[in-house]
This record gives structure tokens, sequence and C-alpha cells, in this order.
């Protein structure tokens, strides 16, 4: 009898222990699932809004994850705050307008012929002259660096840069036009966004990493 005790008392504590977290997980997913519904209800009341904050919440954690992959000990918070701004102003209300515009282009339109020419269009105009925009944005503001320096670089680096997202970028927004509804749009392409950014760092650190 004595031998059995422990082998009772390890099972008891495994199932304390089981039971604790799927009391948590089940909290969890509760906490999860009101916080989508208080999101949903902003974004249908405030829609703007609720985009620009999401699009600079989202570029502050991107840049924050990319620091850190970078290595530096201290986060740069002018460098997160200057990025979270930048989503904020600008890249959550351009793609809040952009897909209202494509909507109204293609009004009652759908299938994949109607995706295909919105995809098309978007990265004839917006993916130009927003990539554009970013590099601009990030020589003059983050960098500090003189317009005659930025123009320079960006006349170096800007075709390999439109070509490299050419290759990636359609294929997100023909998953964006054909699955995503109007509203939650500028969420998905905000949040690939950022995972492309952290993706991109690990690409940079590869590649130092390998020249040394």
């Amino acid at each position: 009898m004595l031998l059995d005790q422990p082998s009772s008392l390890t099972l008891s504590e495994a199932e304390g222990a089981l039971f604790f977290f799927f009391l948590v997980f089940t909290d969890m997913s509760e906490i999860v699932t009101v916080a989508w519904q208080r999101y949903l209800q902003q974004l249908q009341a405030h829609p703007l809004r609720t985009k620009a904050i999401t699009s600079g919440v989202l570029a502050g954690c991107s840049d924050a994850i990319a620091q850190k992959i970078s290595g530096v000990k201290r986060l740069q918070l002018r460098r997160m705050f200057l990025l979270m701004l930048y989503g904020f102003v600008y890249a959550g209300p351009f793609g809040h307008f952009l897909h209202k515009f494509m909507e109204r282009l293609f009004k009652g339109k759908k299938g994949k012929d109607t995706v295909a020419k919105k995809v098309l269009l978007e990265q004839l105009t917006a993916s130009p002259w927003n990539n554009m925009f970013f590099m601009m944005y990030y020589g003059l503001v983050l960098e500090g660096r003189s317009f005659g320096l930025v123009r320079r670089k960006i006349r170096k680096d800007y075709p390999s840069v439109q070509m490299t997202s050419w290759k990636f970028w359609p294929i997100v927004g023909c998953i964006n036009y054909q699955y995503m509804p109007l509203q939650l749009r500028v969420l998905f392409h905000s949040f690939i966004a950022s995972c492309w950014a952290v993706f991109l760092n690990l690409k940079a650190q590869s590649s130092a990493a390998k020249e040394a």
C-alpha cells in the first residue's frame, strides 16, 4: 500500500496541473474572443481610426522584433515611434481609402478576373508609390539624411526593392481580395507587412554574417 502512494500522488498532481492549464487556456480563449469582438465593433463604428491605430501598433511591434533580431541591447524608441507614426498617419489611412476606392471601382463585380484586375491595378499604382514613399520617409525622417543622399539611394536601390515587392505582394493581394472581407483587408495587409519586415531583417542579418 505504501508503494502505491507516490504513484497516486503523482497522478493527482498531473491531473491538477492539466486542470489548471485547461482553466488558463479557457480563460485566455474567452479573453481573446471578447477582445476580437470588441475590435470588430470598433472597426465597424470607427473604421478609419481603428485601421490607423492597428497599422501603427503592428508597425511598432514589427520594428521592436526586428531590432531584437539585429542584436540591439536597448530598443531605439525614437525609431520605433516614428515607424508607428508612419503606420498611424499614412499606411493605415492609405489602405483604408485604397480598398474603398477598389470596391467602388469594381462595384458589383466578383470572381477571379476581378481579383486579378484589383491586384494588377494595386501593383502598378499603389505598390510603386508606397515603396518610394517609405524609402523617402525612412531616409529623411528615421535616418535624418539630406534629400540629395536619399534621392541617390532611391535611384540606386528602388528598382531592386520594387522587383522584390512584385515577387511577393501579388500573392498577398490575391489572398486579400479573394478571401478577406473589406473591413479586414487593411489588418491582413498590415500583419503580413509586419512579418515581411521581420523576414527582411533576418535575411539582412544572414547576408551580413556570410559576408563577414
